[in-house]
């Protein structure tokens, strides 16, 4: 793309007066975060300002206009994912809930919570090795069948890069599907995902999870982000998805620098500009431990829900995360705070 329009999120009541010579939007249809001006950077890469009124009707609607209901979720306000990994390795919470009893337990405690859960069976740590689709169907269906054979109506989002293991998930229950590598990994995803025409989660990621954090580089992190996000967004219509069923996630951690996360998280509310709903998955992520001094994974709570808070304030629609209480407690009031109904 030649030309970026990065609206500069304001928190607050949407109703308060705007300057008299301002005119206020809704971020991505938000409830609580509004712009009244945009950085452009132009295709010679200099930068340039304008006022919210002084947008086209395009590109005002683009960033302001309200994003597609999830699973009969509005997305006016945020959203909590919670994560739950039914493997041996992943980097917080492998091995925690292995059993079908301990899984439905959790996602049990999570529901109260979390407005979707996120089922995961192949960990995308840094350095994981590829888990293959029978293993992982076996990881991940029967804990979607449980959950639904338990009463837990939550949405559910499977984790997988893989078509078949999607297709086994959604059979037994699941809704979404969300993959880590946008339809790279395994292009029959965005036919499967097409025809049974389900929200998808396109996340940025520089190589593999055995190699991604190998001396990653950038032109521009932000920048490239979003060119590659435009780029898978472009390939899933392509294969018959709706553009309204897709979501975007920048890729924290996944063939990033501490450095290139914290540009990222910045710069989040420039991915405004894709006009599409925003997840943010850091939770736990060593970065947070690296700046918060917390070495192990499941000591980052604090941490993971300031940086969720901070996603907030930037517009993000889905916050995916582990500590689903902390974060919905964190997140009432800070909304409370600001003047959100």
């Amino acid at each position: 793309m030649s030309t970026y329009f990065h609206a500069i999120p304001r928190s607050g009541p949407y109703d308060e007066p705007p300057k008299a010579d301002r005119e206020q939007a809704r971020l991505g249809g938000s409830r609580h975060v509004w712009f009244d001006n945009v950085n452009i950077r132009s295709e010679n890469g200099t930068w340039d300002y304008a006022l919210a009124s002084e947008l086209n009707a395009e590109t005002r609607a683009r960033l302001s206009g309200a994003r597609a209901d999830l699973c009969g979720l509005s997305l006016d306000r945020p959203r909590i994912m919670g994560i739950l990994n039914v493997t041996p390795d992943s980097f917080s919470d492998g091995g925690d809930h292995l059993s079908l009893e301990t899984a439905v337990a959790r996602a049990r405690a999570m529901a109260a919570d979390a407005d979707i859960l996120d089922i995961g069976g192949e960990s995308t740590r840094p350095g994981a090795e590829e888990v293959g689709i029978e293993e992982e169907i076996r990881r991940t269906a029967p804990v979607i069948e449980a959950i639904r054979a338990a009463g837990i109506t939550t949405p559910i989002s499977i984790d997988t890069r893989k078509a078949r293991v999607a297709e086994a998930a959604l059979d037994a229950g699941a809704d979404i599907v969300n993959d880590v590598s946008a339809f790279l990994f395994d292009p029959e995803l965005a036919n499967l995902v097409a025809e049974r025409d389900v929200p998808v989660c396109l996340m940025h990621a520089q190589g593999s999870p055995e190699t991604m954090q190998a001396d990653p580089r950038y032109d521009n992190v932000l920048f490239d982000v979003y060119d590659h996000l435009e780029e898978r967004i472009s390939a899933a219509c392509v294969s018959g998805i709706r553009r309204d069923r897709i979501i975007v996630d920048p890729g924290i951690g996944f063939g990033k620098t501490l450095e290139h996360n914290l540009s990222l998280l910045r710069g989040l509310s420039l991915l405004h500009d894709l006009g599409l709903p925003i997840l943010l998955g850091a939770s736990r992520k060593r970065f947070i431990g690296t700046i918060g001094g917390a070495e192990g994974a499941k000591d980052r709570m604090a941490g993971s829900v300031a940086v969720a808070l901070f996603a907030a304030q930037q517009g993000a629609q889905i916050l995916r995360v582990h500590d689903t209480f902390e974060t919905r407690q964190a997140l009432a009031l800070h909304l409370a705070m600001i003047g959100d109904e």
